[in-house]
């Protein structure tokens, strides 16, 4: 897809990150991504986030990213699939590369490995990426790769094909800031973890769409608290919050990295088993996948949500 077009795809719905399966020798297990990317599909996702944050990108070899987002393409019919890239400027642009000869439609940049950088350094490690490929990238801002308003200017003018902004920080001030100063420049896209919890907030500072990671498991229920929210109805978006949300994000932040394991646990819960995350990701224990079933029995009971398997 050109540029303009996957922003546009982007800004028009909402998203997701679909996890990577993974078999019982840990190993991509493409038949089940596969099933699981057509399945999602059928749910009216914008677009679907290939080898990304909650795809396990992090622990992906770099062989394995073009490998996910080509299985992706194949499956998901008419949806575009954006991949991550990220990791040092020279292994970014090599990921970049070779998810663009597998068919992905535009790129997601996380941020580098380890290092924190001064903002020049940032800008020419987003400008190198953008200038390798030819569709459209959108920078991950978070952790140690926070871009400031004038250095997203920059960039801005630099490269054309620089189509969005995730932010993944909370700093809702300075993504105003952002928003306010680039327009409608870019597509701007709610990243916080579960981000349904910060959506209104986001909402008012001008980021009307965000990536949700339970549509993975639910689904129906991720795309009606996302309709709710986009026409007002505050009695649906609290009662969700309510019912299923806040519970859900309760478990989530019992231990570190919970915010993928708590994903696949869900699909495992479902009937979708995509198998364990990887190393140094842990799984959740029996107890706390219990106490997920029981908050997913709670809003099927309470009909917010229904998910066959």
């Amino acid at each position: 897809m050109e540029p303009d077009a996957i922003k546009k795809a982007v800004g028009d719905g909402l998203l997701s990150f679909p996890v990577t399966h993974f078999d019982s020798d840990n190993k991509f297990d493409e038949a089940a991504y596969r099933k699981h990317v057509d399945w999602l599909a059928g749910f009216g996702a914008s677009a679907l986030f290939a080898a990304g944050g909650t795809g396990e990108f992090f622990s992906l070899n770099p062989a394995e990213v073009p490998l996910v987002v080509r299985a992706a393409k194949n499956a998901a019919a008419k949806t575009p699939i954006i991949s991550g890239t990220g990791y040092g400027t020279s292994l970014a642009v090599e990921i970049a590369r070779s998810a663009e000869r597998a068919g992905a439609d535009g790129l997601l940049l996380l941020p580098p490995y380890l290092m924190f950088s001064e903002q020049a350094g940032l800008v020419a490690h987003v400008k190198a990426v953008c200038n390798a490929v030819g569709i459209g990238v959108i920078v991950y801002n978070r952790d140690n790769a926070i871009l400031s308003a004038d250095s997203l200017a920059q960039l801005c003018d630099e490269c054309p094909n620089l189509i969005g902004f995730k932010d993944g920080v909370g700093d809702v001030d300075r993504v105003i800031e952002i928003t306010t100063k680039i327009g409608d420049r870019l597509v701007y896209v709610g990243g916080m973890p579960t981000h349904e919890v910060y959506a209104q907030a986001y909402f008012a500072a001008g980021v009307t769409t965000y990536s949700s990671a339970v549509f993975n498991f639910v689904p129906e229920l991720a795309q009606r608290f996302y309709q709710a929210l986009r026409s007002g109805d505050q009695k649906t978006v609290d009662r969700i919050l309510k019912d299923f949300f806040f519970p859900f994000v309760a478990l989530r932040n019992r231990r570190r990295g919970y915010a993928v394991s708590i994903i696949k646990a869900g699909l495992k819960v479902i009937g979708r088993d995509p198998g364990s995350v990887r190393a140094p990701l842990t799984d959740l224990t029996d107890e706390e996948i219990a106490v997920l079933e029981n908050i997913v029995a709670a809003a099927d009971t309470a009909n917010l949500t229904l998910v066959p398997a």
